[in-house]
């Protein structure tokens, strides 16, 4: 068959590129994405193929409920966040896009929170925990774009980042690197001395990202909208999430419950893999760019 080649190059055995080239192509998609998409654009997942989470995200309860928590919060981002913003869309995610130009996807959910799908060209997203490109006050709502905030913080805390390393698992310092939310790990003394952001409404010190942390709830409609487009969709496609935490497994087992066909495709095992009809252990940027040309 004329797709063999580029998905078979991929590492897709023949049957399941077969039955993943047949899901696609019949469109009526339910798309979600996880952090295995942009980890190719140097964005790491919190977990390892084996699915045990290697990073430690902060809490809601912490930051809403401590000033030295979202000043630790703001710290490790201020510096995260230069590179963070530098990271590109990867195949995977232009991949994605031109699946949407085609027609074949009715929904595309993301768990990410980086904005690569829509600067990859995705017409339409639907982030599912937010976006780090906005900043909200807890105290009275008013919201502001993430860089603007980065451009105060780096007015208040002139140096901070320079030189600034790591903290290792071990207490030794590397050299530092972006996680999933954007931040990195700093040193205690370093935080102490930051100085973090306040409302420019209402002066408080309660300014958070515009994303849903750990211990926090997604808004209800938009879970809800989610859930209909799932009901009304002709099968579900997950790619790149291992489906560790609710928000996102419970599309699949949505989906599951009605008989709507569910694949896979991402690295290691999925808390859905019991309910996917179809599961594709393989790398997603050269998977789905050989589905894209297969469907060319």
């Amino acid at each position: 068959m004329s797709f063999a080649q580029p998905l078979a190059e991929a590492g897709v055995p023949r049957e399941q590129l077969e039955r993943l080239v047949e899901q696609v192509s019949g469109g009526g998609l339910f798309v979600l994405t996880g952090a295995g998409l942009s980890t190719d654009s140097g964005i790491p997942d919190y977990r390892g193929p084996d699915g045990v989470r290697r990073v430690t995200p902060m809490q809601y309860a912490e930051f809403a409920g401590s000033s030295a928590a979202r000043r630790r919060y703001w710290a490790r981002s201020f510096v995260g966040w230069q590179r963070f913003r530098a990271a590109a869309p990867n195949a995977g995610h232009h991949a994605v896009a031109r699946l949407q130009q085609l027609g074949l996807v009715d929904e595309l959910v993301t768990q990410n929170v980086d904005g690569l799908h829509q600067r990859a060209g995705s017409p339409e997203v639907v982030e599912l925990h937010g976006s780090l490109a906005e900043v909200v006050c807890l105290a009275c709502g008013d919201r502001r774009a993430r860089s603007l905030v980065q451009e105060r913080l780096a007015a208040a805390n002139p140096g901070f980042a320079d030189d600034v390393r790591e903290v290792a698992p071990d207490g030794s310092q590397v050299s530092s690197q972006i996680r999933p939310d954007g931040d990195t790990v700093l040193a205690d003394a370093l935080v102490a001395g930051f100085h973090a952001p306040l409302c420019l409404v209402c002066g408080a010190d309660t300014l958070k990202p515009d994303v849903v942390f750990f211990g926090e709830s997604v808004p209800r409609d938009r879970v809800q909208r989610c859930l209909d487009a799932v009901e009304s969709s002709r099968s579900v496609l997950v790619l790149g999430s291992s489906l560790a935490v609710m928000s996102g497994y419970r599309f699949v087992r949505a989906a599951a419950a009605r008989g709507i066909p569910v694949g896979i495709v991402t690295r290691g095992s999925t808390r859905g893999d019991g309910e996917a009809s179809l599961r594709v252990d393989a790398a997603l940027a050269p998977t789905l760019g050989g589905l894209v040309a297969a469907l060319g």
